[in-house]
């Protein structure tokens, strides 16, 4: 079954070539064509994808992803961000407010299909991973999709994420990476691997984005994000999650 994709590009042209490639794949693509339009359409029918435009008159792209990611409703949709800006600023500070992928112009149609459908695929995997784990516990397994480590409780099934019973909004890419760490807590996971977890092969992504990730994610879930207890750093190697429900110890976050 194709996927519901908004995409959010004030250029005509541009929306309408995007448009006919995900039709061609089998995809429902509806087209808007200014930041204000985008944010009414997700409220009305929200989006399996949001394709967004970073330039948009009346509300821009980054200003978007910020709204979205503070809504409860809409802080997992995966967004995949259009730029002509090309900077590594430009990148992280896309991921910062809540990107999942991010393609800069100018592209071919093939390139920013092939990310798409990586982000589709992931959306999938997860779907297909909790139906597994129903399949295989049986209904009175559904807890079997909730993990675990030290105050951090990751439910799969629900896509959620608590810390000490506190409701977390986090994005798409957030989770996936919280979720494999709270799957091994105490584990120390290196920057390729969680690089490698939150984005797959995406060349435009570097190991400094999963700092971002981490640092975005501690502001989520520590009491201080300078001096983390759950998400911990380990000098050299990469992080890990706390798996005691006492204060840990982690180096400052200076210490990357």
């Amino acid at each position: 079954m194709g996927a519901n994709v908004l995409v959010a590009e004030d250029d005509i042209k541009q929306a309408e070539i995007i448009g006919h490639y995900l039709v061609r794949e089998g995809h429902v693509a509806r087209l808007v064509h200014d930041g204000r339009t985008a944010l009414e359409e997700i409220r009305r029918r929200p989006p399996d994808l949001l394709v967004l435009d970073v330039m948009m008159p009346g509300v821009d792209g980054l200003d978007i992803c910020r709204v979205l990611r503070a809504e409860p409703a809409h802080a997992g949709l995966p967004v995949l961000m259009l730029t002509a800006r090309t900077t590594e600023e430009d990148l992280l500070l896309a991921f910062d407010l809540g990107a999942d992928e991010y393609v800069t112009k100018p592209y071919s149609p093939r390139e920013l299909m092939a990310r798409i459908r990586n982000l589709l695929r992931r959306v999938e995997r997860l779907a297909e991973a909790e139906q597994s784990s129903r399949a295989r516990t049986g209904a009175a397994g559904e807890a079997s999709g909730v993990l675990t480590a030290g105050a951090i409780t990751v439910d799969r099934r629900r896509h959620t994420i608590t810390v000490d019973g506190r409701p977390v909004l986090c994005t798409a890419g957030e989770f996936d990476l919280l979720a494999a760490m709270a799957a091994e807590p105490g584990r120390v996971f290196t920057r390729r691997q969680l690089l490698a977890i939150s984005r797959g092969t995406n060349a435009y992504i570097t190991e400094r984005t999963v700092d971002v990730h981490v640092l975005n994610l501690r502001k989520k879930i520590e009491a201080d994000p300078g001096s983390p207890v759950h998400l911990l750093t380990v000098y050299k190697v990469g992080y890990k999650l706390n798996d005691r429900t006492t204060t840990g110890t982690s180096l400052p976050s200076d210490s990357w």
